[in-house]
């Protein structure tokens, strides 16, 4: 565990960015995929997907940095650095659908932008399992680098892919 001390003293602004930003953009997501709130005051949800986007921004970016340092290993630091990658693109993505309001498109990326942003959640669900079994940290750490993520993403996968009616169903932003 004492790798993850190190991002303090040559990363701390990246570190604080990326832990003080993502939790923002966690906290949106009960409000941007509520449909009804989305039909209500899309205002709103125009705004607060554009904060979104940059919290999403700021942390991706500072996410990447901190990648890139770690001391967990080349597989931990290509998991969180992929993660880092997909995130941003697909929140880029989502973001330009929904300008060119195509908005199919739109909710289809992101859905899979919330499901990355949601890793934060998996990780933090999975270290104290790890734990609670008793694995030892370094191997369990690396493993969570990508189960805290790509779990998340083949589930919206299945999801969007699944066909439902619901999957289909758009709210207009106007």
């Amino acid at each position: 565990m004492d790798f993850l001390a190190h991002h303090l003293p040559d990363n701390r602004w990246f570190l604080y960015a990326h832990i003080a930003v993502a939790p923002l953009a966690l906290a949106l997501l009960p409000v941007q995929l509520n449909g009804r709130l989305r039909k209500r005051y899309p205002k709103l949800h125009r705004w607060a997907g554009r904060f979104y986007v940059l919290l999403i921004t700021l942390s991706g970016v500072a996410a990447l940095q901190l990648a890139a340092t770690t001391q967990a290993g080349p597989v931990a630091a290509a998991g969180f650095a992929l993660l880092g990658v997909i995130w941003l693109i697909v929140t880029g993505l989502g973001f330009l659908t929904g300008w060119k309001r195509d908005f199919v498109q739109h909710r289809r990326w992101m859905i899979r932008s919330a499901a990355l942003t949601f890793a934060a959640v998996t990780l933090r669900v999975y270290l104290p399992l790890s734990m609670v079994f008793g694995l030892p940290f370094d191997p369990a750490y690396t493993a969570i680098a990508w189960l805290c993520w790509v779990p998340n993403l083949i589930a919206a996968e299945i999801y969007l892919r699944g066909g439902s009616r619901m999957n289909q169903r758009v709210t207009p932003v106007a």
